[in-house]
């Protein structure tokens, strides 16, 4: 394996999977068997005996839910009864960004993790990855936050009573479905526009997270308010630049003592491309002055975000209060909409004279 200038590692540093790829991959993982379970959950509910249970962890997906369910929570005080996992989800993120840099995009994301697979599919490819030129990257990295505002305007403008009726709406009730009906009900358009921005992924490094994902935008802006950079000695600093090379955000920690820039997820790359020990590093301000390694960063995030799940299980905020037989029924009077997929929807009955 090459860097992306086309030089070897140095020896010290030869290629692995390391912890980081480790827990992306479980998490990928972990998606894909939430997924499938979910789809068997909305097969069985639509067409027979339910033999699963509705997952939480797919309500990960519904980030604008999440935001709606907070907003609800700190204006009256009640969690939200239908989706209280992705409340869940969404402060984990939170809480992970504020602490340790981007992590949740960097470590976590199952979309970010496909991403940066992917670019790293075009590197070995193509022997390289391409940055837009930056009258066009500066642009367009403003639109994630355009749409963060937008989200951010629309929820914080409805009061109580508008936020209270949808979060009890039918149609958020079938949200975590329709995300379902996205995939197995895609349009010929919808499959362009997934396969242009996969494209364009595979050419330019983390091409959506860079430019288009609003909930990367919120964790870049919170992750700002941390007290954890990562931090270049320049006296030990022998100014070879792999760690700017090895930056999947093209940021220059080559030429920065610390790295305030939200585009950081913390995946530590950087720092395990540096030659020189004890030059870069991710170090939290403050109590300790801790300094982090990949492992350490890795024990945090498995255990903060099984304890986030175990602390909701125990307090009755991860399942919602949606029981089979009322998601039945709401699957049924969208089927009775034209709003289920072909997958599910039973046949018309023969017509008789």
């Amino acid at each position: 394996m090459m860097d992306i200038d086309g030089t070897p590692p140095p020896p010290r540093h030869r290629p692995s999977w390391g912890v980081r790829r480790w827990i992306q991959l479980g998490v990928f993982l972990l998606t894909l068997v939430v997924g499938i379970q979910f789809s068997m959950y909305v097969f069985q509910a639509a067409t027979g005996l339910i033999t699963v249970r509705r997952p939480p962890g797919v309500e990960g997906f519904l980030p604008i839910g999440a935001l709606m369910g907070w907003k609800h929570l700190l204006t009256t005080g009640r969690w939200d009864p239908v989706h209280p996992a992705a409340m869940v989800i969404l402060g984990f993120a939170v809480i992970l960004s504020f602490g340790w840099r981007k992590a949740f995009c960097g470590w976590f994301c199952p979309v970010g993790t496909l991403s940066e697979w992917v670019w790293r599919l075009g590197r070995r490819l193509f022997g390289r990855n391409f940055r837009l030129p930056a009258g066009v990257d500066y642009p367009l990295r403003t639109v994630k936050y355009l749409l963060l505002g937008f989200f951010v305007w629309i929820i914080f403008k409805m009061d109580q009573a508008t936020v209270n009726a949808f979060i009890h709406s039918p149609y958020y009730g079938l949200s975590d479905v329709k995300m379902l009906y996205f995939f197995i009900r895609m349009s010929a358009r919808t499959a362009g526009v997934l396969l242009l921005l996969l494209a364009a992924s595979v050419f330019v490094r983390n091409f959506w997270c860079r430019y288009l994902c609003p909930y990367g935008a919120l964790l870049g802006l919170l992750a700002l308010c941390g007290p954890t950079r990562i931090r270049r000695r320049v006296d030990n600093c022998i100014q070879c630049g792999r760690c700017a090379r090895q930056c999947p955000g093209y940021l220059p920690v080559d030429r920065k003592t610390r790295i305030l820039s939200p585009e950081c997820s913390g995946c530590m790359a950087c720092v395990r491309a540096c030659p020189v020990p004890n030059t870069l590093d991710m170090k939290t301000y403050g109590l300790w002055q801790t300094i982090w390694t990949p492992a350490a960063v890795a024990i945090v995030i498995a255990g903060l975000f099984m304890g986030s799940v175990f602390a909701a299980r125990m307090t009755g905020h991860w399942q919602g209060t949606i029981g089979d037989a009322s998601f039945r029924l709401l699957l049924k009077q969208s089927e009775g909409a034209g709003m289920a997929p072909a997958m599910i929807r039973k046949p018309a009955e023969p017509e008789t004279d």
